[in-house]
């Protein structure tokens, strides 16, 4: 039988995983942590009874995913569940603004951008499904919908702070501003519109939903869709050497493949692996806050995920400096209160708060202040309602999610080639130019995100070629 072993259980892994299993191989994932998932965990990280996501906390493309849509997940236990308000992005003086899966609600609590808005998103809600997987796809792969992918980007390719001009008000750009920071990159950088355009798509399309009980529930999913396939995965060991087996699947960073194996690698793409450069990092720190954050903006409390760095000037100052090497003096910090969709994670009025800082590459000071600073700075008093919280460096956040984030933290902050030519530019970029050898992680296309995509093209390229 032909076998095949995975390195790395992350939502990529084990979608690679299952493609194989199903195809006949005889498939091994292999896990250096003690559970499956990579990102894709949960624990009890401050308090008993109190669940935090791990790393990846909102879903809006595991939703929208065609191959984990195509799994009927749910079967295995795994349920969505959505708060009222998309995402919030709260502005100075108790102002601000709400994405809603209601396109028409949205637009309505815009003021003077509302149809401006209504306008932006509206003809990409219209044609989600075909946009959603055209940006799922190999971003060098023939379209299946050529014209409509060709309206998106000839918008999506332009900066954020060009497509934000069609807004006029704080709260609007602002808006625009945070589905965009998502990229972690200077809003003044080619295609960062499409960033924009496609998380707001998400969120009106499909919404941004939290797995019930955490988001290791989807690797539990996942597992058990492997395990039903014939696969099997094992925990807790670290892959050292080049495991004897006909494929081979890496997701992981690039520097994986590049030492296992060696002169093995045809000079082209080693080349191009060692030329990949990460993004700017994350500062996490998860907290118990009783009774929740006290916004001042009303919506802010309503959602899933806030984005909170002020005004478009702000954030794009903020990002512009991490992407720099300097630490920004108010950092853009993203704020997921998964509590406000699932209420099993809290304990009584205890819930918990995840809260990520855009960082240097590399940040090796502690972020925890200037993180509580910009809450407090939106929501006052919040320092006073957390009873407990749990800090995760940067270099530990980069170490122990390296499985699903493929060696850069967020997938973003690339240059244009290096987005389109991730990890290189190639009609098949999950080949590693050995026999049976395969990048499928998020540093292959399309990228970063929990959806498994580069997992599912990297394995149907490797079953096609047997």
């Amino acid at each position: 039988m032909t076998t095949a072993v995975v390195i790395g259980s992350g939502p990529n892994g084990l979608a690679a995983a299952i493609v194989l299993a199903r195809a006949g191989l005889d498939v091994t994932v292999v896990e250096a942590e003690d559970e499956p998932g990579g990102g894709m965990r949960s624990a009890e990280l401050t308090l008993p009874g109190v669940i935090h996501d791990v790393c990846s906390a909102a879903h809006p493309t595991g939703v929208a995913s065609p191959f984990f849509s195509s799994l009927d997940l749910e079967r295995h236990g795994l349920r969505w569940r959505w708060a009222e308000v998309e995402a919030a992005h709260p502005l100075d003086g108790g102002r601000g603004s709400a994405l809603r899966r209601d396109l028409a609600a949205t637009a309505a609590t815009l003021g003077e951008d509302g149809e401006a808005w209504r306008r932006t998103f509206a003809p990409l809600v219209e044609r989600a499904d075909e946009i959603i997987d055209g940006t799922l796809a190999p971003l060098v792969a023939v379209p299946r919908h050529p014209f409509v992918m060709a309206r998106f980007g000839a918008t999506g390719l332009l900066p954020s702070q060009t497509v934000a001009r069609r807004f006029r008000t704080d709260e609007a750009r602002a808006l625009f501003a945070g589905l965009t920071a998502h990229s972690m990159a200077p809003h003044t950088r080619l295609a960062t519109g499409a960033v924009g355009l496609m998380f707001g798509l998400m969120g009106h399309a499909k919404g941004w939903p939290v797995a019930e009980g955490g988001s290791a529930a989807i690797a539990r999913a996942l597992t058990a869709v492997l395990t039903e396939s014939g696969g099997r995965v094992v925990t807790g060991e670290r892959v050292t050497a080049l495991p004897d087996a006909d494929v081979v699947m890496f997701d992981t960073a690039v520097d994986q493949p590049l030492a296992m194996l060696g002169d093995r690698l045809p000079r082209r793409v080693a080349s191009a692996l060692r030329r990949w450069k990460p993004g700017p990092g994350l500062f996490k720190i998860d907290l118990a806050v009783d009774g929740g954050i006290p916004w001042e903006h009303p919506d802010s409390a309503l959602a899933g995920t806030v984005h909170v760095g002020g005004t478009l000037e702000e954030i794009h100052a903020a990002d512009s400096a991490a992407c720099a090497g300097r630490m920004p003096e108010r950092p853009f910090v993203m704020v997921c209160q998964q509590h406000v969709a699932d209420s099993m994670r809290s304990q009584g009025s205890i819930h918990p708060v995840l809260a990520y800082a855009h960082v240097p590459h590399g940040y090796t000071g502690d972020a925890t202040e200037a993180i509580l600073d910009q809450l407090e700075r939106f929501a006052p008093g919040t320092r006073d309602r957390v009873v407990a919280r749990s800090v995760t460096s940067t270099a530990d956040l980069e170490r122990h999610n390296a499985n699903y984030v493929g060696g850069d933290v967020t997938g973003g902050a690339m240059t244009l080639w290096q987005t389109v030519a991730r990890p290189r530019l190639s009609h098949d970029p999950y080949s590693l130019g050995v026999p049976g050898m395969y990048l499928c992680s998020a540093a292959a296309p399309p990228g970063g995100g929990v959806h498994g995509m580069a997992g599912f093209h990297a394995a149907t390229r490797a079953v096609s070629r047997l």
